[in-house]
């Protein structure tokens, strides 16, 4: 038997045992806890069947792509179980009622995916097999979503009720997050430039944006705001130009300024790992130092600014949720909210699509950055 089969099994039989759901009278008050047998009518066949697809992964004969399917089917089972459980209990009329996935169903969920990224990382895909994969996970996604049937469940009826609201903040989320990675790279990709060319400034420079980094982000936040309110209120024609101690220019500027470092440092290291043959072989053919950057040390250093990117993308759509607590917008706006007013579902509504973006841009760039050193390899 495969040792992560086995904690694969476990958790998922312990998520099985674990309530699935938590219905409640309504979005704040107490309720009761329900697991998969209790909240559905044939609850026991579909538990007795994922408790057996769980216990067979742990066998050695199972091929990576049979776990990679049996752990795909299982997800599809366990959330249409959620979707089944919540039209069951709340019924047509209640609109009052709230049913949320509980220990269980976030358990079991965790468990199945880590089979899917077992078997994932047993086939060792391609490139192009991992490219159609995530392709397939978000399609497989997208038709749950849109199927209608989580329609009952919690978080789905708070979306329902602040359609507008999450776009517009949905919109803000993506604006902050991709606005200062953008905004790095115009300043960070000439700053890792410079110290490349220019050595003695790399410690300085470097440090500076070491201790810029380790201000912890709650109180970044709160140091833009005194400083860009008096910004505002003193030099004329900032407050137009969109300048404020509060709202999403503070917040960009502050997730600017974190982005700095992983994208100057990974440039000057991907400049300096260039092969030596490779500069040299440039300088043989009378290359100037312009021509040598452009056309041989960016190009070859491309694996680590993508890694760059990578690191700055995932970062800024975790921090951008800190946003919602100086106004800036973004799925923070429903964190904290929910946070006030004791409504957990709320909260999901902030953290889950933030989970999601964050999780799906990880996987993107890494497949890139794979593409671009697959590229490299080949040049």
């Amino acid at each position: 038997m495969s040792p992560p089969a086995i904690l694969v099994a476990i958790l998922g039989l312990v998520g099985l045992w674990l309530p699935l759901v938590q219905f409640k009278p309504n979005r704040i008050a107490a309720g009761d806890s329900l697991t998969l047998a209790a909240a559905l009518e044939a609850g026991w066949p579909v538990a007795l069947g994922l408790a057996a697809v769980l216990i067979l992964g742990c066998l050695r004969y199972w091929s990576p792509r049979l776990r990679i399917v049996a752990a795909a089917l299982g997800i599809a089972v366990l959330v249409l179980s959620l979707g089944a459980a919540a039209s069951q209990l709340v019924g047509p009329d209640n609109k009052l009622a709230r049913v949320s996935p509980a220990s269980g169903f976030w358990l079991m969920l965790l468990a199945f995916s880590l089979m899917w990224a077992d078997g994932v990382t047993r086939m060792r895909p391609s490139l192009r097999a991992s490219w159609l994969m995530l392709a397939g996970a978000l399609a497989q996604v997208a038709a749950l979503l849109l199927s209608g049937q989580l329609a009952d469940v919690s978080v789905m009826r708070e979306l329902a009720a602040r359609q507008d609201t999450f776009a517009h903040e949905a919109r803000a989320h993506l604006i902050l997050a991709f606005g200062s990675l953008g905004l790095a790279l115009l300043a960070g990709l000439p700053l890792g430039i410079a110290i490349y060319q220019a050595p003695r400034w790399r410690g300085p420079v470097l440090a500076v944006l070491n201790v810029l980094q380790t201000i912890p982000s709650l109180a970044l936040f709160g140091i833009m705001i005194p400083i860009l309110g008096w910004i505002a209120a003193t030099l004329p024609g900032a407050g137009r130009l969109g300048v404020s101690g509060i709202g999403m220019f503070p917040a960009l500027v502050a997730l600017f300024l974190y982005s700095l470092l992983p994208v100057v440092s990974n440039t000057l290291s991907g400049l300096a790992g260039v092969p030596a043959t490779a500069r040299d072989a440039a300088a043989g053919l009378g290359m100037t130092r312009a021509q040598m950057m452009f056309q041989i040390l960016l190009p070859l250093g491309l694996p680590a600014l993508l890694a760059a990117v990578r690191i700055v993308l995932v970062q800024n759509i975790g921090l951008t949720v800190i946003a919602g607590l100086i106004g800036g917008g973004g799925f923070g706006t429903f964190v904290f909210q929910g946070l006030n007013q004791t409504a957990m579902d709320l909260v999901l509504l902030g953290a889950l699509p933030t989970i999601a973006l964050a999780l799906v841009s990880g996987i993107v760039m890494g497949l890139l950055v794979d593409q671009s050193r697959a590229t490299r390899g080949q040049a």
